[in-house]
């Protein structure tokens, strides 16, 4: 199948590692262009090499006011086009309710929350008919995830900002999507797999409860991603697709 993907532009943040990286590397497998972010300037030059000729890379925060502009900017300067964006983010720090401050709070609220709705506003504004904006969230966007209050708290507001913005943008041809991902083999969820006393006690009792019986693969996950972003996704808007193997049993 075709995806439609060839010479297509793409800003994808927090694509030096992880669920950001997974779907980058799809995108450009399938013959896109990629504005690789992240924070590190050492780990976005590497993340970018890594990727070839059709990455370049751009060390932003995406708390910082000016990032949406600065990386539409590098997507038209470098490959002449932008026609889709992929907000990842990492992972506010774990904790519960008791344990997390306001600073905590304030500093994921910029990073997680607001810096994706500038990131999303500024493409919004700058995509042509057939553009796309994606969201990477998480399967607390329908069920909280012990130990993650923060992102409990942020990630559904995200999926109803981004169900808005898929009816605001749809008389434009412009598609909103969103992925929730739940237990993906990645650096992240080893380490939150590694807070516990047993962490491999830990995985086999999430495992159990996914119906395939495993964590998903970052590759699943980039495949599922370069699919929504793509031209053959193009009837698809304000749907927020469940990546987890099953585990999440509503309808």
């Amino acid at each position: 199948m075709d995806l439609g993907l060839e010479g297509r532009v793409y800003v994808v943040t927090g694509s030096t590692r992880g669920l950001g990286n997974a779907a980058a590397r799809e995108l450009v497998a399938d013959g896109a262009k990629v504005v690789v972010t992240g924070r590190n300037e050492k780990s976005v030059a590497d993340a970018a090499s890594a990727l070839g000729p059709n990455a370049v890379g751009l060390a932003v925060d995406n708390a910082d006011p000016e990032a949406p502009a600065r990386l539409i900017a590098a997507a038209r300067e470098h490959f002449g086009g932008f026609d889709g964006i992929l907000v990842s983010v990492g992972g506010p720090p774990p904790g519960f309710v008791a344990d997390t401050t306001d600073e905590q709070w304030r500093a994921a609220f910029e990073s997680v929350f607001l810096g994706a709705v500038r990131l999303a506003r500024a493409a919004a504004a700058e995509l042509p008919e057939g553009g796309v904006i994606g969201f990477v969230l998480s399967g607390s966007v329908h069920e909280p995830i012990p130990g993650l209050t923060i992102s409990n708290g942020l990630r559904p507001g995200l999926a109803g900002f981004a169900k808005s913005l898929a009816d605001e943008l749809g008389p434009r041809g412009i598609r909103v999507v969103g992925l929730l991902p739940s237990r993906i083999d990645t650096d992240r969820v080893r380490e939150l797999d590694g807070l516990s006393a047993d962490p491999e006690a830990t995985r086999a009792a999430n495992e159990s409860r996914i119906p395939l019986r495993r964590y998903g693969t970052p590759e699943e996950f980039g495949r599922t991603a370069a699919f929504l972003l793509s031209p053959a996704a193009s009837y698809l808007t304000g749907i927020m697709l469940p990546v987890d193997g099953g585990m999440r049993h509503g309808f």
